[in-house]
């Protein structure tokens, strides 16, 4: 064993408690280091166990070392003797391992050393963590600081409390902005990130939060929450729009953050570096909320379109001379009030808006046939037009003319579409009400027949379930099959999987069965109880004899019913059959005209011949038309497809004829050929089969005798 220091006990006591870190981490610390400054003193293997112990109250310090008890020591790193082994384990025998004081000679000044780095170590580090806690809760809060450095790769460096740094990069700063070190800016803690160095802390100027708690240390009503900020947004140093609202009656958002003779904006303005800051009120009208928005510039008309398969847009309609205001430069305020709103805004002047409201009354004869009004507005609005393009100036009852025009032709467009959108909203709930929610449920990856590229290009196009494979299949089978990647051989291996798919239906749990209350007291319970028990045996037999009966006759009667129905399912099928021509069956669909898509569907769903195909058709034509994919393109082709087809019958084998006496007559054998045209009765709804007799010899009717 080795000695530290007399004095190391109370040192190491003091310093917990000065920088108050708990004893025993620090402890298990220097003794794993200990341990580790042994194994490079030695150069011991990583394979034996060493450990470092140290008495805090003597200073001592021990290493015991793993090594094996043999009768000749060869290495004294890894091998002892008994005699010695057995003063640290009365077991050891030779042969086995025992951990044994291999304290090295002078091993109290290592330990001393190490202890010391430890402790720094942890003191460090202790630190850091404190200083990522203290700073990860002001993230989003405004902080002061010092700069330290500025210029560099890594933007501003700016000192901080508790001896910590931050950085403003480069893209969190105020454009224009300069700063000298020593200065004391102020600035919103954006991110910590934790790092060997310790933590990084990042500091903003030009973010949205930075305005916000500005705001909110100027204007009282918003810090104590009378004023709410709704939306912010911000092109550093150059604008800003803000929308408020108030949440108490009688109070004026606006002014509340302007402030008399704008002196809180003021003060928040020269913080920022003259950054221009629009301060409008919310509204829940998003007409009226994006007029506002566009200001200062002043608004004819918005008009709003809200597609299912693509962004919203706000098409907003001001007169010329407001039109570069509403832009604002490099389109900034368009862009700010986009932002700001959330929607995608296209802003156009009161003459491009009429141009294309006479093109969409033009091209569209439906539009036209609603609106017969500005139909026979038309040449009066196209006048005004070509006199506007010649350069000639128009009256502001012109303008008001053409204003009144096209905001009913807008209105009217946008009317339509919502009801087109409602439309294909039912349709879309319609055919989801079919699929059952199961599908909705089961991910495409779980399904393990569908083929791997074919997932990979399904799922690139974001159908993530069965059910929604299923609803764009019904919807529009084109949207799938025409998605890149997608052949014959992939659409036949999704109509294959999808045919084959069963969905259990949920299972219902039953409700609960009311707990009845007892109506007799607990006396006359007991009675009762006493007299079922004296029921007769006989009688229970009787009553067990007869339910029994009474199952038998039920189970019985419904397998006769079920075979009855199997009976006449396969009566019908026989009658079905035989109407069509046995040839049928032996033609493949793949020497059929059908299109390539049409006849990968019918193959992944079973059908391999013409007979299996219309014998289908005529027991139940739904089976095929709900093939998912099996759009009205699908029907029209395959319908057109069997109807060009003829199956000539097979030829009769040698037949008796009898005359009138009943004699045969085999010497008037002949033989006959019939010949069948297969067409599809939509009155039906099913494939009929119609034959084609011969009138003379090579000559054949094709219209009349059908």
């Amino acid at each position: 064993m080795s000695k530290i220091d007399n004095n190391f006990s109370e040192a190491f006591k003091a310093l917990l408690e000065e920088k108050q870190l708990p004893q025993d981490v620090i402890l298990d610390a220097i003794e794993a280091a200990m341990a580790s400054a042994y194994r490079r003193a030695v150069n011991a293997s990583s394979a034996q166990e060493v450990i470092g112990k140290i008495d805090l109250d003597s200073g001592e310090v021990a290493i015991f070392a793993e090594k094996e008890v043999v009768e000749d020591v060869q290495d004294e790193r890894t091998e002892t003797t008994l005699e010695e082994a057995l003063k640290f384990d009365e077991e050891a025998e030779l042969g086995g391992m025992v951990l044994v004081d291999s304290t090295p000679a002078n091993f109290g000044r290592v330990a001393a050393q190490t202890a010391r780095q430890v402790i720094q170590q942890r003191l460090r580090e202790a630190e850091r963590a404190v200083q990522a806690e203290h700073f990860e809760k002001q993230i989003g809060e405004i902080i002061s600081g010092v700069v330290q450095a500025s210029g560099g790769r890594r933007g501003i460096t700016v000192g901080l409390d508790m001896k910590a740094e931050g950085t403003i990069p480069h893209n969190q700063k105020i454009p224009g902005e300069r700063f000298r070190v020593h200065d004391r800016i102020r600035c919103v803690v954006l991110e910590v990130k934790d790092s060997p160095r310790g933590p990084q802390i990042i500091l903003s100027r030009g973010h949205g939060s930075f305005l916000r708690r500005l705001l909110e240390n100027e204007v009282p009503e918003i810090y104590h929450g009378v004023v709410e900020i709704r939306g912010i947004s911000r092109e550093p140093g150059r604008r800003a729009k803000v929308s408020v609202s108030a949440m108490q009656e009688g109070i004026d958002p606006v002014g509340a953050c302007v402030g008399i003779r704008g002196v809180r904006i003021q003060n928040i303005v020269r913080e920022l570096h003259n950054e221009k800051i629009d301060i409008i009120e919310w509204n829940p009208d998003q007409i009226a909320y994006i007029s506002k928005a566009i200001s200062p510039a002043r608004v004819t008309g918005v008009y709003l379109s809200e597609p299912a398969d693509s962004a919203r847009t706000a098409t907003v309609v001001v007169t010329e001379d407001q039109l570069s205001l509403a832009i604002g430069r490099n389109g900034q305020n368009a862009r700010l009030a986009a932002k700001l709103t959330g929607w995608r805004i296209d802003i156009k002047s009161l003459v491009e808006a009429t141009i294309d409201s006479l093109a969409k009354l033009k091209e569209d004869a439906e539009l036209a046939e609603m609106m017969p009004k500005a139909v026979e507005q038309m040449p009066e609005i196209e006048a005004m037009l070509a006199k506007k393009a010649e350069g000639r100036s128009l009256s502001p009852e012109e303008y008001q003319t053409m204003g009144v025009f096209m905001d009913r032709v807008e209105r009217r467009t946008i009317e339509v579409q919502e009801e087109a959108d409602r439309v294909e909203q039912e349709k879309i709930a319609e055919i989801r009400a079919n699929i059952p929610a199961v599908a909705f449920e089961l991910e495409l990856a779980e399904v393990e027949t569908l083929k791997e590229h074919v997932f990979n290009i399904l799922f690139e196009a974001e159908y993530e379930t069965v059910g929604d494979l299923m609803l764009a299949l019904q919807l529009d089978p084109d949207k799938v099959f025409d998605l890149p990647g997608i052949g014959p051989k992939a659409i036949e291996n999704i109509t294959e999987v999808l045919a084959g798919m069963e969905f259990p239906e949920p299972e219902v749990e039953p409700e609960p069965k009311a707990e009845l209350e007892p109506e007799t007291e607990p006396e006359e319970a007991g009675a009762v109880e006493e007299e079922v028990e004296q029921e007769s045996e006989e009688e229970i037999a009787e009553e067990v004899v007869s339910e029994t009966e009474e199952v038998a006759t039920a189970e019985a009667d419904s397998d006769r019913e079920e075979e009855e129905r199997e009976a006449e399912e396969e009566k019908r099928i026989a009658e079905v059959r035989a109407n069509i021509a046995p040839t049928a069956f032996s033609m493949a669909l793949d020497d059929t005209d059908l299109e390539e898509r049409v006849l990968s569907m019918l193959k992944g769903a079973g059908y391999k011949n013409v007979g299996a195909l219309m014998l289908s058709l005529q027991l139940d034509p739904g089976k095929v038309f709900d093939l998912p994919g099996f759009g009205i393109k699908a029907i029209e082709n395959m319908t057109e497809v069997l109807a060009t087809l003829t199956f000539p019958e097979e030829k009769e084998e040698d037949l008796p004829f009898l005359d009138e006496d009943g004699l045969d007559l085999e010497d008037k054998k002949k033989q006959r050929k019939k010949y069948v045209k297969y067409e599809y009765d939509p009155e039906l709804g099913e494939v009929v089969a119609q034959k084609r007799r011969k009138r003379a010899e090579d000559e054949w009717d094709d219209e009349a005798d059908w």
